[in-house]
């Protein structure tokens, strides 16, 4: 599809050049809208809200109007974004609303398409509920920490909220198919100037019942405006006194309020938080089933794998007949070997006995002395045949080898004149004149007994005979 400006000139190809191109109606309205489309972003608009239609389909047709300048502009929200919106959609509303602007090419309608609708003033509303928020988050109350868990199995719930409402509709909807449970309903106002007094006066008796486990606070969809008594500071203290675990299922899954950041559990809807709550009877008996069929095929398992091993170690095990024959086999055989090894030292034994028979018989005093006897006879027969000139001869070289022996006995030295002068202190035979000094004891051995003398001089010249003779002469 081609996209025309309004400021298209024609070509010059036909047409008047002085004057302006003649647009067919769809040409014109298409072109507007390109030019709206393209030329303007998101825009925010307030007005007041009137000849609001809700189509079958879920779109809502309204239009803005200015109460000042008394100026209007038709709009439309897609069902998408109309159940989203914050601010109520019906006639009178004063809303603030974001979206683009476009025309409607088959009526020529200028319009503005809506994608999101907050109530008139919702900057302020916005603010109060930051400051509460950070208030209460500064004092922990919105910590996950002081989160309480749900009982499992409550017997006694109890209910806050309008009892003419939708919302308690869809609580008891919901649990009437899941586990027997009491429902307790605390009726309150919950919409309006007076909500928040109420909705902590029910919060507050309902907590007198002493059977009581958890408490829903509940509401169903509406404008911010319509919701804002669950933001209410108040409402949110009583909430995080509450002695039970409080869910808060307010509004829709986009609606956020503080009572549904300070409770224990926050859920999306009504319907919601009585799920959250009531164990569904139904999902509990398939989640047993499933848990028994799953025990089932684990236990068949182990069992299958139980008999495997069984089997595997029957399989290794012997038969206790045949592991006796083995035993009486193993016993048998050990029984030849200790009988064979038993014969064998017998018989190495006996060799052992015969040899030391033999060896005693060969140390029989007796026959040592008859055969000692026999060798003196023969000893003393050869000694008789000895001739006498051999022992002659042996008594004359034994004469003069003593003889030579007495010539070289020291006496014999000492006899011929001859003394030996000891060292009186160390007792060394003393070779030279320096071995002693002046003064040194010295004892002389004679032939015949010894003298004591005294150095009182040394010569030490040369000596006359060679010392090897080691001798000193001395003078009677």
């Amino acid at each position: 599809m081609n996209t025309l400006s309004l400021f298209d000139r024609p070509d010059g190809d036909g047409g008047e050049k002085d004057s302006e191109r003649v647009f067919r109606v769809a040409e014109l309205n298409r072109a507007v809208r390109s030019t709206l489309e393209a030329g303007w972003g998101d825009v925010w608009v307030e007005g007041e809200l009137s000849d609001v239609t809700r189509a079958a389909s879920g779109h809502v047709y309204f239009t803005l109007n200015d109460d000042v300048d008394a100026a209007q502009i038709r709009g439309v929200m897609f069902r998408g974004d109309a159940s989203r919106a914050k601010a109520t959609l019906e006639s009178g509303a004063r809303v603030r609303m974001r979206g683009s602007l476009s025309l409607y090419e088959p009526r020529g309608s200028f319009q503005i398409i809506v994608r999101l609708a907050l109530p008139a003033g919702a900057g302020d509303l916005h603010a109060e509920f930051e400051r509460i928020r950070k208030r209460l988050e500064a004092e922990g109350l919105l910590d996950v920490a002081r989160k309480r868990p749900l009982p499992m199995f409550p017997r006694t719930v109890g209910v806050v909220t309008s009892a003419s409402g939708a919302a308690v509709h869809d609580v008891l909807r919901v649990t009437a198919g899941r586990c027997p449970v009491r429902l307790v309903i605390a009726d309150c106002r919950v919409q309006g100037k007076d909500a928040p007094d109420s909705i902590i006066d029910a919060l507050t008796a309902i907590q007198r019942l002493p059977e009581l486990e958890v408490v829903l606070l509940v509401r169903g969809g509406g404008s911010a405006e319509d919701l804002w008594s669950f933001n209410d500071e108040r409402v949110a203290r009583a909430i995080a006194a509450c002695r039970v675990p409080v869910v808060a299922g307010i509004g829709h899954e986009s609606d956020v309020t503080i009572a549904d950041l300070v409770a224990d559990v926050r859920a999306a809807t009504p319907s919601n938080a009585a799920e959250l709550t009531v164990p569904d009877r139904s999902a509990l008996t398939a989640r047993i089933e499933a848990s028994r069929r799953h025990l089932e095929r684990a236990f068949e398992a182990a069992l299958g794998r139980a008999r495997l091993r069984l089997e595997k170690l029957q399989r290794h095990m012997e038969d206790p007949r045949r592991a006796v024959a083995g035993i009486r086999n193993r016993f048998a055989a050990l029984r030849h070997t200790l009988e064979r090894l038993a014969l064998r030292r017998l018989a190495r034994a006996h060799a052992e006995v015969s040899n030391l028979r033999e060896r005693l018989g060969a140390l029989d005093p007796r026959r040592v002395l008859r055969a000692d006897r026999e060798r003196l006879v023969e000893m003393r027969a050869r000694l008789r045949e000895t001739p006498g000139p051999f022992v002659g001869e042996a008594r004359l070289k034994l004469a003069q080898l003593a003889s030579t022996l007495e010539a070289l006995s020291p006496l014999a030295v000492l006899a011929r004149g001859y003394a030996v002068t000891l060292h009186g202190a160390s007792g060394r035979a003393l070779l030279r004149s320096s071995d002693a000094k002046t003064g040194d004891m010295l004892t002389i051995r004679l032939h015949e007994g010894s003298l004591a003398a005294t150095v009182t001089g040394i010569d030490a010249g040369a000596p006359k005979r060679k010392p090897s003779s080691k001798r000193t002469r001395s003078k009677r």
